[in-house]
């Protein structure tokens, strides 16, 4: 069984997380520039099988997708241009920043590294996976 990847796709930086191969438990996997992440992705996948992307659909309260979206379809269209047998799903990501910051609060990190965006991306998604695998139960 592969891993399920999950992407919290920002304009510079973006936030991965993964399953362990039985697709049970999601941990921080990295964070990434944006720039450089299809070449991370491809190395990722040379070495790990991965069964399925899970992609932060952000939304808005009245439940429309973002104005960020201009930039995660062209990133999603890349990805299924590059491999297009690997199945893609968006997950709502909506809070995934908030409740990031409130883990990170409860956890006792200290204000600076509370303060490190890229840790609070690689969180979000860590939440959008475990969000969506609890979905899936």
């Amino acid at each position: 069984m592969g891993r399920i990847l999950a992407i919290d796709y920002g304009r510079k930086r973006t936030g991965l997380a993964v399953t362990d191969t039985l697709q049970l438990i999601p941990g921080g996997l990295a964070t990434v520039s944006s720039h450089e992440l299809l070449k991370y992705l491809e190395d990722y996948f040379r070495k790990e099988p991965v069964e399925r992307l899970v992609v932060g659909l952000p939304k808005q309260m009245n439940n429309q997708p973002s104005e960020s979206m201009k930039y995660i379809e062209p990133f999603v269209r890349s990805i299924q241009k590059k491999w297009p047998d690997l199945p893609v799903e968006y997950y709502d990501e909506r809070f995934t920043s908030v409740l990031a910051h409130q883990a990170m609060l409860e956890g006792g990190l200290k204000k600076k590294d509370r303060q490190n965006k890229a840790l609070v991306d690689q969180i979000s998604a860590v939440i959008i996976l475990q969000s969506y695998l609890e979905s899936k139960r």
